[in-house]
């Protein structure tokens, strides 16, 4: 395993630049993600963690060790592409044993080694089935391990999940996170899945237009982002507009065309009188169960019944708010009914309206 290292590291394409500054510290041992939307910078940093990109300015360090310098074949990393990229015309076993007679290991060591990989992620009883006979996620098994048996460093995965069927993903996700809990090799794992990052990730990095926005587990960045664009990029939110009243310490009164709530400060910089948005994630407003604080009327619009939860839409004079009300029984409140929802202010946040 490897720590890894990136200080102002910049890319440009042209007159667009890919990454912009980036400066990132992963651990040792660590399943880490690069999240964000399309053309926000994950792959080509990825892609420069590789070597297939070299900075155009910054760096890129190993344990201590620059690697910019360094060809992608000695860096002793693991890609693990979104196509697979496994041969068709050979074995699962002759895919896997590919790097290593790359590699000219020994024969002995060789058949070792690609039977141990095997066995990690479940498929040694495939190891004489063609490639192409096989399932989406059985070849991703496979892929991952052609990555495991060179003993990388460091496995690098883009966007590794994206051509499974949704059942696969999530079988696929927790094969993933064993594999690395059992090995534990530094993973460095690029997606747009929220939920793949919030349900595997040890840490990730939120980016957008090339700049990291936020780094933290996926618990402090889902409840506590430091921006509005992680905010809302990040699961489902209610972002309700007003201006900051009041600041005590870690605690902040905003006054909303809703009425006043109390909330956490969050990352928002600012002095009462400023514009803010107040955060409240849909599972965290109580409907139908009035807190005796940050209470609001509404009308139930819409409702969408889905066993363990129900999603409702809940009408105010201003604005429509998304509610989620988890174990939902027979009493739940019908369309068009009026409610008292509310919202404890640990669950809120207040972020700059920007």
């Amino acid at each position: 395993m490897v720590g890894i290292s990136l200080a102002d590291v910049t890319k440009r394409f042209g007159d667009t630049v890919a990454v912009d500054r980036v400066s990132l510290e992963i651990a040792p041992g660590e399943l880490f993600f690069l999240l964000g939307p399309s053309g926000c910078g994950k792959t080509t940093l990825l892609r420069m963690i590789a070597g297939f990109e070299a900075p155009d300015a910054g760096e890129i360090r190993f344990d201590g060790r620059p690697v910019d310098a360094v060809p992608p074949h000695r860096r002793n990393t693991a890609l693990v592409f979104q196509s697979y990229a496994l041969w068709p015309h050979m074995t699962v076993a002759q895919n896997v044993a590919y790097g290593l007679e790359e590699r000219k290991v020994a024969r002995a060591e060789k058949l070792d080694r690609v039977h141990a990989a095997l066995r990690t992620v479940h498929m040694e009883p495939f190891a004489d089935r063609m490639s192409n006979e096989l399932s989406g996620g059985q070849q991703q098994r496979v892929a991952l391990a052609r990555a495991l048996v060179i003993r990388p460093d460091a496995v690098l995965l883009d966007e590794p999940l994206s051509n499974l069927d949704a059942r696969l993903r999530l079988e696929m996700r927790r094969e993933i996170r064993r594999i690395h809990d059992e090995t534990g090799i530094t993973m460095v794992y690029v997606t747009h899945d929220q939920k793949e990052s919030l349900s595997m990730a040890d840490r990730m990095a939120v980016m957008s237009t090339g700049r990291v926005e936020q780094v933290g587990d996926p618990r402090s960045v889902y409840r506590s982002p430091t921006s509005r664009f992680v905010a809302d990029f990040i699961g489902e939110t209610n972002l309700i507009h007003g201006r900051l009243s009041a600041v005590e310490g870690a605690w902040a009164t905003v006054t909303t065309p809703l009425g006043s709530f109390r909330a956490r400060m969050g990352g928002a910089q600012a002095r009462a009188g400023a514009a803010v948005v107040c955060m409240v994630r849909p599972e965290c407003l109580r409907v139908g169960e009035p807190a005796a604080e940050n209470r609001l009327q509404a009308r139930v619009g819409r409702k969408v019944y889905l066993g363990e939860f129900e999603e409702m839409a809940l009408e105010t004079r201003a604005r429509t708010l998304r509610a989620v009300c988890l174990n939902p029984g027979p009493d739940s409140p019908r369309t068009g009914e009026g409610v008292i929802a509310s919202f404890a202010p640990a669950d809120a946040l207040i972020l700059n309206d920007a």
